[in-house]
């Protein structure tokens, strides 16, 4: 009898993860072909006058720009520099040192001539004591606020309680922007009239590529397998994911690492909240805001501007990354749990929301039965051994071939990546996916869910070694 119920049990087990992966296909097929339509559309068009139009003070917005600092004194200094020579006619930088134990604060008043100035700081939304704020005597539009820790939502906040101008832009303390990032990612907020209340850009590894002094002189990969295989995860995710759900206005994440908003909407949302997964969740109450207020107001993703960033190199370090984006992820849902399903919010509560629940949060759970299913299959032989190749095939499709697509797309499009031996190291890892790197992610994220249940918090620890030179 039991060895009934264990044999039922097996292939109940088996299809489901088959019928599941076959799901799952079948939208990322979707995904695919929508996303390359919208690469090829936009990089047809000749977009170099548009730009070079909104460099003429007239037809721009004035923008904030967010750096929160915590420990980021390896690379601050550079971060910072990229920032102060970008190509935008009007703006001001505010660097938020969020209670740092490290120099990163002495470097700044150092580098950059700081001298506390006496402002009044109006609290729009709440955040920890702000000890001071210094002005730089070099470069009178770069700001930065000292305060207690209170974690990367709280230094944002605090960021946009001093800012002056209506639209701000997050950026992470280790990352560095093409010159032109801010042209581009501004436009389609510029050109709506005020429709888009939201824009993010694209994220890129670092690791590999020669900065110096703020600016990328030239683009290539990093000799470890690791990092290259985060470089290809990141052209997944940014090319397919989110130019699919960005086209139909179905982005739940624009990444804190690089992403513009309108302070008005955010104020009116409440500000960032203190979660580990903050940037998404903002996202999402800014689309619970939309459909509550009735309005057609955008939130929207652009492949094309840059923001680089430097990736983890070593394994404790990525994992503790993914576990946290994991916690991250299902914290944002569970907060907004009654959007699922709810026709009251329309496609975002019956499509996109859907989407990241039974795909990005349960996905590692079934990938995970999936490779148990390989392994006891193996184990207990008879007729499940082909079903197990059958599956482990499809695995592998789903994961190694998908990878590929998006380097596909790369190079269809914004040819970041000069040399062609790059490419072929990118597709060679591509091909290589499912071997080894998924079943890592899977494990860790997995991982995630179970530190979700023991209630763990806090982001964990991340090694800074720095990318600019």
């Amino acid at each position: 009898m039991w060895n009934s119920v264990w044999h039922l049990l097996l292939s109940i087990c088996g299809w489901a993860v088959f019928a599941y992966m076959i799901f799952v296909l079948c939208f990322y097929f979707t995904m695919f072909i929508i996303s390359a339509f919208q690469l090829r559309k936009q990089y047809q068009l000749n977009d170099e006058e548009p730009y070079e139009d909104l460099l003429a003070v007239s037809y721009t917005t004035p923008l904030s720009i967010l750096v929160p600092a915590y420990n980021e004194s390896v690379g601050i200094i550079g971060s910072v520099r990229s920032l102060l020579g970008i190509e935008y006619p009007e703006y001001e930088v505010i660097v938020v040192n969020d209670g740092s134990s490290d120099d990163t604060l002495e470097k700044l008043i150092e580098e950059f001539s700081l001298v506390k100035m006496n402002r009044v700081v109006r609290k729009q939304v709440e955040t920890k004591e702000v000890k001071a704020v210094y002005r730089s005597k070099l470069y009178d539009y770069l700001y930065v606020v000292d305060k207690q820790n209170g974690g990367k939502s709280d230094a944002l906040n605090a960021g946009i309680n001093l800012s002056n101008y209506p639209y701000f832009c997050s950026i992470d303390g280790d990352s560095v922007l093409e010159r032109d990032a801010f042209l581009k990612v501004m436009k389609p907020i510029i050109d709506s009239d005020g429709e888009v209340i939201a824009s993010g850009g694209s994220i890129r590894i670092a690791n590999g590529c020669k900065i110096e002094n703020g600016a990328v002189v030239s683009i290539g990969l990093d000799t470890q397998p690791l990092v290259v295989m985060q470089i290809i995860e990141y052209l997944r995710a940014f090319l397919m994911g989110r130019i699919g759900l960005s086209r139909h206005n179905l982005l739940l994440i624009v990444s804190g690492a690089f992403g513009v908003f309108s302070k008005r909407w955010v104020i009116e949302a409440g500000g960032y909240s203190h979660t580990v997964g903050e940037d998404m969740e903002l996202v999402v109450r800014l689309h619970r805001l939309i459909k509550q207020k009735k309005t057609s107001n955008q939130i929207v993703y652009i492949p094309d501007p840059v923001c680089w960033t430097e990736a983890p190199d070593e394994i404790k370090y990525l994992r503790r990354q993914r576990n946290r984006w994991h916690r991250g992820l299902f914290d944002s849902l569970w907060k907004h749990k009654e959007m699922l399903f709810n026709p009251k919010y329309g496609s975002i509560g019956m499509i996109s929301m859907p989407y990241f629940v039974f795909i990005e949060l349960i996905g590692p759970v079934m990938e995970m039965l999936g490779y148990l299913f390989i392994v006891i299959s193996l184990v207990v032989g008879g007729i499940y051994v082909e079903f197990a190749y059958l599956l482990f095939l499809l695995m592998v499709v789903y994961g190694s071939l998908y990878s590929m697509a998006a380097v596909l797309l790369e190079e269809w499009s914004l040819r970041k990546y000069p040399k062609v031996s790059d490419i072929a190291k990118l597709f060679f890892f591509s091909l290589t996916e499912s071997f080894w790197y998924r079943p890592l992610t899977v494990i860790w994220r997995c991982h995630g869910l179970l530190d979700v249940i023991r209630n763990k918090k806090g982001w964990g620890d991340m090694q800074r070694k720095g990318v600019s030179q």
